[in-house]
């Protein structure tokens, strides 16, 4: 199903992050932090982040870390997307950086050690595959042959510690859940320090969706015991719950009960969160910016809304802020 976000706005090249802040002389936290909030936008840096919270506050983190999730092979690139239940995977096959379409069922790719199976379509236009690897142990298989799924803004390859956030515990992105890059640990510590608290969830994120503008796909999501119950304590005492990425909103809304209560949960989610569906726990998130037309823009509309978010964006395009996971990084309150 096509989704078509109502924020509008044309990227330049030019504001596509090529390389991490690292390589630009920045620390990880001095990447440009835009905050949004009603009808002000402010225009700040990462490491201030705090100034635009308050004790008590909540920041939900994903915990999940990004695989070395592409495998080149001598036709083409496979990326690896999700492991399903029963030992399959979910792949995307590349093609000089653009989306091999035209696999059948049966198909075998070859890869090292052996060759990827095609078994049947996983999406409508044959973009996504669900596929029998080369070997069982397809994480250690990353590990050997993979590396880090790039798009061609990026001009070179960079190790995978650039794609993993400071709150990565268990690999299993295939992108990295970019929203918590600027994170450093001292910024960390200067949180914690100050009262704001921060609770842990995992999804582990798929493919993009960037070229076909797709609804998100089912991701495998864990909201534990204790990041429920404190979710639940904070919003019966007037803090704030404030989600790091479009995946921390996605698992901590697929968790709430008909009550509107969090309980734990994991599993699969296929929660579309749109204006029209709009989170019951949420009230707001740090996000980096998104291409134009890409599916998470509907979810930030469903948290801050469209006025809000367009006000941002047209803010970030005349500041010129960076975008894509090596980009700059938005705050948006309800």
């Amino acid at each position: 199903m096509k989704v078509h976000p109502h924020t509008r706005f044309v990227l330049p090249d030019a504001l596509s992050a090529g390389e991490p802040p690292e390589a630009r002389g920045l620390s990880r936290d001095q990447v440009k932090l835009l905050v949004a909030e009603g009808s002000t936008v402010t225009h700040t840096r990462f490491d201030r982040l705090g100034d635009h919270l308050r004790a008590g506050d909540l920041l939900l983190v994903n915990t999940s870390g990004t695989l070395a999730a592409a495998v080149d092979g001598p036709s083409y690139t496979v990326h690896f997307s999700t492991a399903l239940d029963d030992g399959t995977w979910v792949v995307e096959l590349r093609d000089d950086d653009a989306p091999m379409l035209r696999g059948v069922v049966g198909d075998q790719v070859p890869l090292p050690e052996g060759v990827l199976t095609l078994l049947a379509p996983y999406s409508p236009g044959n973009r996504l595959w669900i596929a029998r690897p080369p070997v069982a142990d397809v994480l250690g298989y990353l590990q050997r042959y993979g590396r880090p799924i790039t798009y061609n803004y990026v001009g070179k390859r960079w190790p995978l510690a650039s794609y993993q956030t400071v709150f990565a515990r268990e690999p299993g992105s295939a992108e990295m859940p970019s929203a918590a890059r600027p994170f450093s640990f001292e910024l960390v510590s200067q949180l914690a320090a100050q009262g704001v608290l921060i609770a842990p969830i995992t999804l582990h994120c798929g493919v993009s969706s960037l070229e076909s503008h797709e609804t998100p796909q089912p991701e495998r999501y864990d909201v534990p015991v204790h990041t429920a119950r404190l979710v639940n304590w904070v919003k019966a005492n007037g803090g704030r719950v404030i989600a790091v990425g479009t995946t921390a909103v996605r698992a901590i809304e697929s968790a709430v009960a008909p009550d509107g209560s969090v309980s734990p949960s994991h599993g699969w989610t296929d929660l579309v969160l749109r204006p029209e569906n709009p989170p019951q726990v949420v009230d707001g998130l740090i996000t980096g910016w998104h291409a134009p037309e890409a599916s998470h823009l509907l979810l930030l509309e469903s948290v801050a809304g469209t006025d809000l978010v367009q006000r941002a964006y047209n803010a970030a395009l005349n500041e010129h802020y960076l975008w894509h996971e090596f980009g700059d990084s938005c705050l948006m309150l309800r």
